[in-house]
């Protein structure tokens, strides 16, 4: 992972932990943990990290239990991470969708009918969206960890039983697992020149 990305995860980190703390009740070190999905060593240096720039503040309780509470900077702090956030996925949102939307015009253009997305996730909504604005259909759905569900009336199967329609161009429809799907599909044998990433370079 890049400085920048490193960079995102953290504040992102923060700002899951800054919105917990704000609610009203008193959260455990291992709560928090749950709550947002963080390792609770991991929580114990963010806090500290946290507590150190003045934007959470300990209190204690009895039998060596403590309280995090939310200091006015730290206040500020959620309010300007909740920002920065919500910029990032929405412009993450209109690149993708734009993406996709020029990846399924050139594979129009050179005569494919139909697609199959490989991976499903909040990009995958983005991708079929941008695929309903061209003469595209979607053949299949494949994602070994969703088999079973329905993805827009299109029951999601597993990369193996997907793979099985040779000549379908196989569109890659998910940012988060996009190298494991690569290679998980080179692996049952689907060439690269069939396998498809919006946004990348020819």
């Amino acid at each position: 992972m890049n400085d920048h990305s490193d960079k995102s995860v953290d504040s992102y980190r923060s700002f899951l932990l800054l919105s917990e703390i704000a609610g009203e009740e008193p959260l455990s070190q291992r709560e928090l943990s749950r709550r947002a999905g963080i390792a609770v060593g991991l929580v114990n240096s963010y806090l500290k990290n946290l507590v150190a720039k003045g934007y959470v503040r300990v209190k204690n309780f009895p039998r060596n239990r403590y309280a995090y509470l939310l200091t006015p900077t730290g206040i500020a702090e959620k309010s300007r991470l909740a920002y920065q956030h919500l910029s990032y996925f929405t412009n993450l949102y209109t690149v993708a969708r734009q993406d996709y939307l020029d990846l399924f015009r050139r594979l129009e253009e050179s005569g494919v009918r139909e697609v199959i997305f490989c991976g499903v996730d909040e990009v995958a909504e983005v991708a079929y969206l941008s695929l309903r604005e061209t003469g595209l259909e979607l053949a299949g759905v494949m994602d070994d960890g969703r088999q079973g569900d329905q993805f827009f009336g299109v029951k999601v199967v597993s990369l193996a039983e997907g793979v099985r329609r040779e000549g379908v161009p196989v569109v890659i429809s998910s940012l988060k697992q996009r190298d494991e799907l690569m290679e998980a599909l080179r692996g049952l044998g689907v060439p690269k020149t069939g396998i498809f990433i919006a946004g990348a370079t020819e």
